[in-house]
């Protein structure tokens, strides 16, 4: 059986939804703070999932996760990962991802589990030095969400030093996308992703586009945008891999590819057959121009590759915004 900590959320969702889709018992913990019970609702129809409401920050709540459930591995989503809050409010991303993590750590050593593929980001490099950014690029996170993902990556090597306790540590780049039928997709209230924002702009709600004038090829930031259906599925060779006695690691998901905001925002135009009213903003701090993975190491590590591109992402979010409750 597979723990999900953040099951009801975004990326953890869909890694279910991939479980189950492979028959695999599930146990989705979630405090629902940012998940939501209808997506737990609908993913309980294809399998068996078990579903329990809790905070990490409370040692009591998970614990009482594996004492009645016989847990194999976890898969930890489970975190705030608003850039901007954090910065505002780091007290709040140390508490809920450091703390919230190191319980989980602390549970499962207790009973005995010994894998953990946790969910990382892009966000521990900082600022690019070079591109596209390999597993050995320096790590400087430049806020405070970065940094509590770093810590927990350097608690894990300390854990593994001294408990054994296996990891492997999924470092994102841009997920966008929604299940290819429609079932489930990006829910979040507010809504701050690029693809989703662009694609429920309307007339006398233009999207913003924050920078024109950066070095590349059309002014506009790259950023490597990788299907979330993609990231599940590197989710599930990651587990395999532990479960085959692989060792720590640390893996780039990214399409080794950049698409800027401008192509990204034709791409929008096309699937929804009407132009999208666009208003260019200044340049927001912080942003760097280009962000894009090396992602040889999954490829030949886990054996994990993407399959869908842009124009399919895109594609399956637009139908997913078409459906989504409300």
């Amino acid at each position: 059986m597979i723990l999900v900590t953040g099951g009801a959320g975004y990326i953890g969702s869909h890694l279910v939804m991939a479980l189950l889709e492979k028959k695999e018992d599930v146990v989705v913990f979630d405090s629902l703070e940012l998940g939501h019970i209808q997506t737990i609702e609908i993913l309980q129809k294809f399998g068996n999932l078990k579903f329990v409401q809790g905070n990490l920050k409370n040692i009591d709540d998970i614990r009482g996760v594996f004492l009645v459930n016989k847990i194999d591995a976890v898969v930890h989503f489970a975190a705030y990962s608003q850039v901007g809050e954090s910065v505002i409010n780091p007290q709040k991303y140390y508490y809920n991802n450091v703390y919230g993590a190191l319980n989980l750590l602390n549970a499962m050593l207790e009973f005995g589990v010994k894998k953990i593929v946790f969910s990382s980001t892009a966000a521990v490099y900082g600022e690019p030095c070079y591109t596209p950014i390999d597993e050995n690029h320096q790590k400087n996170p430049i806020n405070p969400y970065g940094n509590s993902k770093l810590m927990v990556e350097k608690i894990l090597d300390d854990y593994d030093k001294a408990y054994g306790l296996k990891s492997v540590r999924l470092r994102y780049f841009n997920a966008c996308g929604a299940d290819s039928k429609s079932r489930i997709g990006e829910w979040h209230e507010p809504e701050t992703h690029l693809i989703p924002n662009i694609l429920k702009a309307e007339e006398g709600k233009n999207f913003k586009m924050y920078g024109d004038d950066y070095d590349t090829k059309d002014g506009t930031c790259i950023r490597d945008y990788i299907n979330v259906e993609d990231l599940a599925a590197a989710h599930i060779k990651a587990v395999e891999y532990l479960n085959n006695g692989g060792k720590t690691d640390y893996f780039n998901l990214g399409t080794n590819e950049g698409n800027s905001v401008k192509e990204v925002f034709s791409v929008c135009e096309t699937i929804k057959g009407e132009k999208i009213p666009v208003e260019i903003c200044p340049r927001r701090a912080g942003d760097p121009a280009i962000l894009v993975a090396d992602n040889k190491k999954a490829k030949e590590v886990l054996n994990w590759a993407p399959q869908k591109d842009l124009y399919a992402s895109i594609k399956s979010a637009y139908e997913w915004e078409n459906v989504i409750p409300r």
